[in-house]
């Protein structure tokens, strides 16, 4: 039997005393805390100091990572933006972004053509849309799948900016040539001839300048102010007589307030005031937006209430020369010959809208007013009447509607339509992409001509899959039909070719441009 009251000797371990073998509690935590501290030592040394670093570091940061960011020996200062969905809400947003650069006297980055509907902005009456901040990050990563995928195509290949830029102080500079300077790379790398091929790095450079440039590590002094007002809180207006700050007639109802549990309220705020000159916004580099998306609702404007200025006649001048901004000449010219060797007629051209959102609804209304339509061109013309038909419905489904109807009555209509892989088509796209006319609207940047970078992706970058034209060639031909024009009820294409048979679009267009 053992001796309880005889201590057991402890057995020795690597020659150790008893005294060493036992540790006070604290010994372990004092190991556990250290380990810690080691651990988030290493952390720390491999995460982005702009995370943690001050507003004044960050700026340093940046400028040795961009170096144009602070150097501006031209004076040269920038505006960008991130436009979303369709192409019809894109142009509106450009020619926003126009006035506003005008307004601010800053140089505008032409954007790309962004996919149908890559973006969305969401419902500024319902106040339920994405952050600018977010809608940046959004815009900037599809632009770098258009750039990598060789699908990128300038609002500049399409629509002719130039006379505006020319009888105005406005100034632009093609998206491509701005971020190969800005963040110091060879974009024209990233116009590898396979698609997705490019260099990791380099794609990843193109993201994190991108996340700096939409404001995601806040404002950098000097380089970046990004504007987080948006349609929610903000209606921008210019020069006129209100209060800076007073409240819109449009703001959200009690009842929006308490189900969606929401605080807005919408503020008339004059943009020159609040990001011109004396404004911390006015001393940065590069001056971001959202969306500059806007449309009249209830009495009052979404985001941008600028219909004139009285004050200020250059910018007037501006406002009345955006309200209409053509096609390119080989578009026009596309348009014009299908008018004129196609149809060979004075025609009406239909616009029907019947897949897309709201518009899938209200076909029998539509069909309803599209007959009544040419029942009226009917009494007035001899038959068959010419129809050039402009529509997202394919003729497979044509069967059992109106548009069937109206195909199988040859005695009274002579309908025309354009495909994609019609030869007028696709050698207009060809052409465009050779012209390039987007990556001619190269700047200096930083007292650095950008000469080399142009050349370089002019040689390069040309797109390596043909633009999608279709539509814009389709809303030339509507605006050539002398017979008149039906459109879609709420349709920004129909108000976008309304617009273009206001402005005599079709015989406007310099005639010293060669038929195609």
């Amino acid at each position: 039997m053992f001796n309880l009251n005889k201590p057991i000797p402890t057995p020795k371990l690597w020659g150790k005393k008893k005294s060493q073998q036992r540790r006070s509690p604290f010994f372990f935590l004092s190991l556990f805390l250290l380990s810690l501290i080691f651990l988030f030592f290493l952390t720390f040394t491999s995460i982005p100091k702009s995370l943690f670093s001050s507003s004044s570091s960050k700026t340093t940061a940046l400028s040795l990572q961009f170096p144009h960011c602070e150097i501006r020996i031209s004076g040269e200062k920038f505006l960008w933006y991130a436009p979303h969905s369709g192409f019809s809400n894109q142009l509106s947003e450009f020619k926003n972004a126009v006035l506003m650069a005008g307004i601010l006297n800053r140089t505008l980055i032409i954007p790309p053509i962004l996919s149908h509907h890559a973006i969305a902005l969401g419902s500024c009456p319902k106040f339920r849309v994405q952050s600018p901040k977010e809608i940046r990050v959004s815009v900037w990563d599809h632009v770098i799948e258009l750039i990598t995928s060789g699908r990128y195509v300038s609002m500049a290949d399409i629509i002719d900016i130039s006379s505006v830029l020319s009888s105005s102080h406005v100034r632009a500079i093609d998206f491509r040539v701005f971020v190969s300077s800005w963040c110091g790379l060879d974009l024209d790398l990233a116009c590898a001839k396979e698609p997705n091929t490019q260099p990791t790095y380099l794609v990843d450079s193109l993201k994190q300048c991108g996340l700096l440039l939409s404001g995601v590590d806040g404002n950098i002094d000097r380089c970046l102010f990004s504007v987080d007002d948006d349609c929610r809180t903000t209606v921008w207006t210019y020069g006129n007589d209100e209060a800076d700050g007073a409240l819109d007639s449009f703001q959200p109802n009690e009842q929006l307030k308490k189900k969606k549990k929401i605080s807005y309220v919408r503020r008339r705020r004059d943009v020159y005031k609040t990001l011109g000159p004396g404004s911390k916004a006015d001393s940065a580099t590069v001056l971001a937006f959202g969306t500059l998306f806007t449309a009249p609702y209830k009495g009052s404007e979404l985001y941008i209430d600028i219909q004139k200025a009285p004050r200020d006649s250059n910018i007037q001048s501006l406002i009345k020369k955006i309200k209409f901004l053509p096609f390119v000449p080989e578009i026009i010219s596309a348009g014009k010959q299908f008018a004129v060797q196609t149809v060979k007629a004075p025609f009406l051209c239909a616009q029907l809208r019947l897949l897309d959102g709201q518009f899938k609804n209200h076909w029998e209304a539509t069909f309803s007013d599209l007959k009544q339509k040419l029942d009226s061109v009917s009494q007035t013309v001899s038959r068959p009447i010419h129809v050039f038909v402009m529509t997202d419905l394919p003729r497979g489904n044509w069967t059992g509607n109106y548009l069937g109807d109206l195909a199988k009555d040859s005695t009274n209509f002579k309908l025309y339509f354009m495909n994609e892989e019609d030869s007028l088509v696709m050698e207009t796209a060809k052409k465009l992409a050779l012209a390039g006319h987007g990556l001619r609207f190269g700047s200096s940047l930083g007292g650095i001509e950008s000469t080399d970078t142009v050349a370089k992706l002019q040689k390069h970058c040309a797109p390596h899959i043909l633009p999608d034209i279709l539509l814009f060639i389709e809303e030339t031909i509507c605006s050539c039909g002398s017979l008149g024009f039906f459109g879609t009820a709420g349709s920004t294409i129909a108000d976008n070719i309304e617009i273009m048979r206001k402005f005599s679009s079709c015989s406007n267009q310099r005639e010293d441009h060669k038929m195609m």
